[in-house]
């Protein structure tokens, strides 16, 4: 477990629980799977998702709670995170995820498809054993499906140059809100937190991914290949048009014309000229005003949860990214 975590000690040990079962779920016969597998869940991701579980966890009744099954839930939600992953690696052909070689690189798309599919499965047997007869079998489904649903809006749109902000939202709130809202749903529901408290849970998660996507955006923008740890402009180049494009193209779509008229055919020389453009019309600015009303919100209804420990370190997590550079 990373550095990131040594302001909340107590995150950190449920984290550290989480991965080990990640772990022991990935073994298979296949070892080449496997070894996907395990690559996958070494890789270094800061398993944000579980965190936010953790910490609505905290808002309600702890003599009610099972630990063992908080764990699977926790480690349901990020091997949810890790497929899309693998499946999102392959149909954008990417050859880092993480500074790691993506599994769809290193051992071929056949592999990586499989891999991806088997923590789906790995996924719904973690429900089962935590979920079964439960309300959050089908909430869990229909979160499923509106991840791919996003992922589809995302494709859909792919090079349309007249993308607008609803258009942007409709994805992002499919492929990335909608399982940071599970996550801080499935974490008061679990903890046995209040109805109200779960209600917030819905808005709070909502706007924190929201925003946490529009800065993942930014950095596509501001930030070198070493520190976004893939390769730069990756969006541009492959016709997903976000946040701060979006915002700039309003501005002048005329001076954006002849680099992003080339589509598929979009040299990286013209592709840093497109983002040179981004940046002189305001697009990263707009983009960074508009994650921060989206934290803001989240942080007006995180005001309004029971004041405890969990409270204060959701707090602080959400303002920690805002300044985030990963």
């Amino acid at each position: 477990m990373n550095d990131f975590w040594k302001k909340f000690p107590d995150i950190q040990q449920q984290l550290v629980e989480t991965r080990d079962l990640i772990k022991q779920q990935v073994h298979v016969r296949n070892k080449e799977i496997e070894h996907a597998l395990i690559e996958l869940t070494s890789s270094g991701g800061k398993l944000l998702r579980p965190a936010f579980f953790f910490l609505f966890t905290q808002l309600g009744d702890k003599q009610l709670q099972d630990r063992k099954q908080l764990i699977k839930i926790a480690a349901s939600i990020e091997i949810l995170h890790m497929a899309t992953l693998v499946h999102d690696d392959i149909i954008d052909d990417s050859p880092l995820r993480r500074g790691s070689v993506t599994v769809q690189a290193r051992y071929g798309k056949d592999i990586a498809v499989y891999t991806g599919d088997l923590l789906f499965t790995e996924f719904f047997e973690l429900l089962a054993d935590t979920m079964n007869g439960s309300e959050f079998m089908h909430i869990n489904a229909t979160a499923m499906k509106r991840l791919l649903l996003g992922e589809l809006d995302q494709m859909h749109t792919r090079y349309k140059r007249n993308m607008s902000v609803s258009d942007y939202l409709r994805s992002v709130n499919g492929k990335t809100a909608e399982l940071f809202s599970l996550s801080c749903l499935e974490g008061a529901h679990f903890g046995y937190a209040s109805p109200n408290v779960q209600r917030l849970a819905v808005r709070i998660g909502r706007h924190i991914g929201v925003a946490f996507q529009v800065y993942d955006d930014i950095l596509d923008y501001t930030a070198d290949s070493e520190t976004l740890k893939k390769p730069v402009l990756e969006d541009i180049a492959q016709g997903v048009y976000t946040l701060p494009l979006i915002f700039a193209i309003r501005k002048a779509p005329e001076r954006f014309a002849p680099y992003l008229d080339q589509r598929a055919e979009l040299t990286p020389a013209d592709a840093t000229k497109t983002a040179q453009l981004v940046h002189e019309l305001a697009g990263v600015e707009e983009a960074k005003n508009f994650a921060k009303k989206m934290t803001e919100k989240a942080l007006l209804d995180i005001e309004k949860l029971p004041d405890c420990l969990g409270k204060k370190q959701l707090k602080q997590l959400t303002e920690l990214l805002l300044q985030r550079s990963f």
